[in-house]
């Protein structure tokens, strides 16, 4: 593959956002064999799992045993979700050196997802980042709903703007704009990624993009002809978010990887290897 184009990171979210919302019940010990098949497939992010109230989040209260159980493979970021410091106090006491952060895009998605007010939630998130900081845990900040929002419609990229600019304020290392229900276009993501530069530098801007319209991997090109070098998957498209209704999976790891390859663009990821940990541990 010629040196001369760059290569691209696709993080891999499937063993947090997919199974965070999967049908069944996963055991802990399929979560740690899918994590490790995953990691020998060549991603250099996994979001791995998350540490967020065991009550509210059933599926995700093996976090600490999932985090003890996995093989951490040199040159691989195992990242996982905390809500508030009382999550990342728990994450650090499991050895986790990369932590989520989610915000959202617009006050009704906010208060439905995380139950506070976006000024709220900062307010959450200054405690929790400076306490990353301080361990030296890398962070990165989602905005959920960038694109459209199931209680409130189209969202502006101004909209998104001073979300975007309070993470970096925070201090996140990578930021990632998510298209949670899946209604984005090739023109929206190109607009978003065009106004989002005035904010942070492209090459700490992601995408996270899920397939309601069969439009992913569209919005994946576009996302990649603005400069996005940084793009989320699932391995077999699993995951979705509980708090917008009707929203599909996740664009699939393997679909990525393959649009990419086609391009002669490389990802370091073998899409059948991830087909092969998805089909083994999880269908």
């Amino acid at each position: 593959m010629p040196d001369a184009i760059p290569s691209v990171t696709i993080v891999e979210v499937s063993p947090r956002d997919g199974l965070q919302n999967h049908p069944r019940d996963i055991s802990t010990a399929a979560k740690i064999g899918f994590i490790d098949a995953l990691s020998a497939a060549g991603p250099r992010v996994i979001e791995t799992t998350s540490f967020v109230n065991p009550k509210a989040v059933p599926k995700m209260a093996d976090a600490a045993e999932v985090m003890a159980g996995i093989e951490r493979h040199p040159g691989v970021r195992y990242m996982v979700l905390v809500p508030n410091v009382r999550g990342l106090e728990r994450a650090l006491a499991a050895g986790v050196d990369a932590i989520g952060l989610f915000a959202a895009a617009t006050e009704e998605f906010s208060r439905a997802n995380l139950n506070a007010s976006i000024d709220e939630t900062f307010v959450r998130f200054a405690e929790t980042a400076q306490l990353a900081k301080a361990n030296d845990v890398w962070v990165r900040g989602y905005i959920s709903v960038a694109f459209h929002c199931p209680y409130s419609g189209v969202v502006a990229p101004e909209r998104v703007l001073p979300v975007l600019e309070r993470l970096v304020e925070l201090g996140c290392d990578e930021f990632s704009l998510a298209d949670t229900t899946g209604h984005a276009t090739p023109g929206d993501v190109t607009a978003l990624v065009t106004t989002a530069l005035d904010v942070a530098p492209v090459e700490r801007l992601g995408l996270h993009l899920h397939d309601t319209r069969g439009m992913a991997i569209d919005n994946v090109a576009a996302g990649y002809d603005a400069g996005i070098k940084i793009f989320d998957g699932s391995s077999g498209g699993i995951g979705g978010c509980p708090f917008s209704p009707g929203a599909p999976g996740n664009v699939s790891t393997e679909s990525v990887v393959d649009f990419f390859e086609r391009q002669g663009i490389a990802t370091g990821i073998d899409s059948g290897a991830v087909r092969l940990a998805h089909d083994t541990w999880i269908a």
